[in-house]
């Protein structure tokens, strides 16, 4: 059961990650706030933070500055979503 959750934790990240990239802030708390709760290692608990910031840029400013862009990174690093972070950044 962990693992299943898991790895449905690591999916919500990922589309958290992917709404940011589209510049859906709503999709990317919801996704995020499903890893975070699915999260049964607290590894997405730095990535929650960033994507809250980044997703309130997307609101007020209309783009995610590149210091915010940084801290995702940051949040994933080392691991699998550093690529995916990456490819939407643009």
């Amino acid at each position: 059961m962990e693992g299943r959750l898991q790895r449905q934790a690591l999916s919500a990240a990922e589309r958290a990650i992917e709404a940011l990239g589209r510049g859906d802030p709503g999709a990317a708390r919801m996704a995020v706030a499903t890893a975070v709760e699915r999260d049964q290692i607290g590894a997405f608990s730095r990535l929650a933070d960033a994507v809250y910031l980044a997703a309130s840029e997307l609101e007020h400013e209309g783009r995610i500055s590149e210091s915010t862009w940084d801290q995702l990174t940051d949040a994933v690093s080392p691991g699998p979503l550093v690529a995916l972070v990456e490819s939407v950044r643009g």
